[in-house]
């Protein structure tokens, strides 16, 4: 490599909401949007909520010139609604889809149903290795009663691991998604103190685009007030992150956000902005790096946030469990109720009444005994987070005491054997 290499990389994020029948002028937005795309010829495009398949094939073919190279990642019974779409040849791709996302009787939230994912991209750029992400966490409904928050905190642990581990053998590391998480929140915090990950919203010096960056705002006509709670402003919840390896410099040139219309002031693409980032790579990284990077200081934020969800998802575990024994006793009780109408039935005691009642009782059992096992196996997944939390917090501490020379070779050595050792 040569001393003054330097890689410009063009990246573009968005949310499109495309939602089938449900989203409004779906199909229109779809076609500028491929439109805007060719415009600009950015080197990635990396997509959210395109829930058709249909509109994924329409724009991987109009794209099909300026992006040769594109993909979709299926999951779940509806799909991960996530896609990419590359100007550079995409050497391998994989996926992995969350273990806990929402609950299935929560039909009108539909998360369950989507199989919510992380998708990996492996390009190869100019003699470096470049793992892209893109990635959408289960939605926030009521910030004042989460339902949802332990699983979310689970998701992020489990991106976090999954980019620790699939990116030894690459030089920069890119994630692009709809996190559902606002950058002070328990999961936004662990997902970035884990890995490393710089915002490109924090660090860049050229920032154009809506306050504070927010990617859902008022201004927007797809967007309802009752959505953006508590934050008139908007709220910033989509996300560039990035991080290269030791000898090599990235730092994001410029960041822009569409602010509640396209970029040349026609309809808004989605409900949410799209994010634009320049970022640049390269070699020999200067000696004072504006981007914060991981060492001795950084190991209190570490435990301290690692402590927080630890206590999230142990909490969410201990309700799973809860539920779990609710639903334990509703099938003795139908179990009981059934046995007694089977007595009533057999002894010819208002034989009528009792095979009318037969049927709902078998479904209260059958019902029941999935609301059972679907908190129990929430449960597991839960446990099996709080373990690799708790042992990771561990570690953590032992670096702590032992001081900053054994801190670096100890955290790296746990995140090596976290798994392996929970197994």
């Amino acid at each position: 490599m040569k001393p003054n290499f330097t890689l410009r990389l063009r990246v573009f994020n968005l949310n499109c909401w495309g939602i089938p029948y449900l989203s409004k002028h779906r199909a229109d937005r779809v076609k500028r949007l491929g439109d805007f795309l060719n415009m600009e010829s950015f080197d990635l495009a990396l997509l959210e909520e395109v829930w058709s398949e249909q509109d994924f094939q329409y724009l991987r073919q109009k794209l099909l010139p300026t992006y040769p190279a594109a993909h979709y990642f299926r999951s779940g019974i509806i799909g991960s609604g996530l896609c990419v779409f590359s100007k550079h040849p995409i050497q391998e791709f994989t996926q992995h889809v969350f273990t806990l996302n929402g609950y299935p009787y929560m039909i009108h939230h539909c998360d369950w149903f989507c199989g919510k994912a992380v998708g990996l991209l492996v390009l190869h750029l100019s003699g470096l290795v470049l793992n892209a992400y893109v990635t959408h966490l289960h939605a926030e409904y009521n910030r004042q009663k989460d339902i949802y928050l332990a699983h979310r905190v689970a998701q992020a642990w489990e991106l976090a691991q999954f980019i620790h581990h699939t990116s030894k053998k690459a030089d920069v590391v890119l994630l692009c998604g709809d996190l559902n998480l606002h950058p002070k929140d328990l999961g936004c915090r662990l997902l970035k103190e884990w890995t490393g990950l710089h915002d490109a919203y924090l660090e860049t010096r050229d920032f154009k685009g809506s306050e504070e960056g927010c990617t859902m705002v008022p201004k927007n006509c797809y967007v309802k007030q009752q959505e953006l709670g508590p934050f008139p402003l908007g709220i910033r919840i989509d996300y560039v992150l990035y991080k290269a390896v030791s000898g090599l410099y990235i730092s994001c040139k410029t960041l822009k956000t569409t602010t509640g219309h396209d970029p040349y002031s026609g309809p808004p693409f989605s409900d949410h902005e799209a994010l634009m980032a320049t970022l640049c790579v390269r070699h020999s990284p200067p000696q004072h790096n504006p981007s914060p990077t991981h060492g001795p200081a950084e190991s209190s934020p570490l435990t301290s946030v690692l402590r927080e969800a630890w206590a999230e998802v142990d909490q969410g575990m201990a309700q799973a469990r809860w539920w779990a024994t609710v639903a334990g006793y509703a099938i003795g009780l139908g179990l009981l109720l059934l046995a007694l109408l089977c007595a009533l039935a057999a002894g010819g005691w208002i034989r009528e009444a009792a095979l009318l009642l037969w049927t709902p009782n078998v479904g209260l059992v059958l019902g029941a005994g999935a609301f059972h096992l679907f908190h129990m196996q929430e449960a597991k997944s839960l446990c099996k987070t709080r373990t690799e939390l708790q042992h990771v917090l561990g570690r953590a501490r032992e670096a702590q005491d032992l001081g900053p020379e054994s801190q670096p070779a100890l955290l790296l050595g746990q995140q090596e054997g976290d798994r392996a050792e929970e197994q």
